[in-house]
């Protein structure tokens, strides 16, 4: 079986055919979808499509870093609350630093990343980290905030390998996506001096579809298309590229 490991299937762009959606994933074997949140305005989107598919759908909480504005108490109140609700939530995500559109919300963004962070190691959950144009100040946080218990993935890696080890040097695995298919990526070049034991897959759906899909709504379906080219990059059967990424994956959500 495939995991995606981070999909937003609850958002608009699957309102038409979210069913279709969900059965082309069962069809290209993706038995489970990790879901993270985003704030509370898609809050109740996301926990109606996992009520629909409770089989497949693990949903996380958590404030994106994009949603972080002058009402970020507000924002961190509401997850602090749903951390005490009886419904188990896969993980604490995403959350992190964006700095590639605006800078203007950088110090709420620390603030919000690491309160968010403190909480997942009380509470022992992993975190999913999202991260743009902001790896100095991010790996920062997490190097002066670090526990034994401190685990996730950097979503959608887009770093150096510098970067990436420094990440892995504290337990966190590298989330690969459709970007790794792109003609000019270098994640490829990057991904040779790193054991697969780090990795685990993703689509950001809809976002960031694959190569031949680029440039159009990507979905969970698409998952094969990213494992393919891992196991082009690492010279390996795709059985064994799945079975090792399915493992991971399981094991760092403690799903095993």
């Amino acid at each position: 079986m495939w995991i995606d490991t981070h999909a937003h299937l609850y958002l608009e762009q699957f309102d038409e055919d979210i069913d279709q959606v969900v059965s082309r994933a069962i069809e290209s074997e993706v038995k489970y979808i990790f879901q993270p949140a985003i704030d509370r305005s898609t809050f109740d989107r996301m926990m109606g499509l996992q009520t629909r598919y409770p089989d497949i759908f693990y949903s996380m909480i958590g404030v994106h870093p994009s949603s972080i504005r002058e009402d970020f108490e507000q924002e961190l109140a509401f997850v602090e609350e749903q951390l005490f609700t009886p419904f188990p939530y896969l993980a604490i995500g995403e959350i992190g630093m964006d700095l590639y559109w605006d800078k203007t919300f950088k110090t709420q963004q620390e603030k919000a990343f690491t309160q968010q962070l403190r909480w997942a190691i009380e509470y022992d959950f992993p975190i999913v980290i999202h991260c743009r144009d902001a790896y100095r100040e991010t790996l920062s946080i997490l190097e002066k905030e670090y526990a034994p218990n401190l685990r996730g993935v950097f979503h959608c890696f887009s770093g150096n390998l510098e970067d990436a080890q420094r990440a892995i040097n504290m337990g966190f695995k590298i989330g690969i996506g459709g970007v790794v298919t792109f003609k000019k990526s270098d994640l490829p070049q990057i991904l040779e001096h790193i054991s697969l034991e780090h990795i685990i897959l993703e689509t950001d759906a809809p976002y960031l579809a694959p190569t031949p899909y680029r440039g159009k709504r990507n979905e969970s379906s698409y998952i094969p298309q990213i494992a393919a080219k891992l196991a082009t990059t690492y010279g390996m059967d795709l059985l064994d590229i799945q079975n090792q990424l399915t493992q991971t994956s399981l094991k760092l959500f403690d799903l095993v």
